[in-house]
């Protein structure tokens, strides 16, 4: 199965263990999906990073483990420029799941109107809770 997190769950994971996120974070180590991810993803990963909210609650060894992580994964090198989003910086999510072919989009961000498409071509866009209880089958 092939998978493209929001990075909105990927920081949840490092700050909130024992969440949903967390939970996907560690099927992923597990080898039970693969992740899709893009150079754009890994630097928006690295910019959020530095955001001093953000500094304050996570820890920059765990930041840095994960962006190696991430450069060991699937990375897609091409993404389709056209796709259009109620927040243009989520429009890389929706190209990088078509071009990874990913089976699933997991975000947690109800703003940004990813949620309510609840499927980009043969993606299937669902919340961290949604993949943990449907797809991994366990409990929040």
């Amino acid at each position: 199965m092939r998978v493209v997190l929001d990075s909105n769950v990927l920081f949840s994971a490092l700050i909130s263990p024992y969440s949903p996120p967390h939970k996907i974070f560690l099927a992923w180590q597990n080898g039970r999906f693969e992740l899709i991810t893009c150079r754009e993803q890994i630097e928006e990963i690295r910019r959020a990073s530095r955001y001093p909210k953000l500094q304050r609650i996570l820890q920059g060894h765990r930041v840095g483990t994960l962006i190696n992580r991430l450069y060991l994964g699937n990375l897609v090198d091409k993404l389709p420029q056209d796709m259009q989003t109620h927040d243009p910086e989520d429009a890389f999510l929706l190209a990088l799941s078509q071009a990874g072919k990913a089976d699933i989009l997991v975000t947690g961000d109800k703003r940004s109107g990813l949620l309510r498409m609840g499927s980009h071509r043969q993606a299937r866009i669902v919340t961290p809770t949604i993949f943990c209880r449907e797809i991994l089958r366990t409990s929040d």
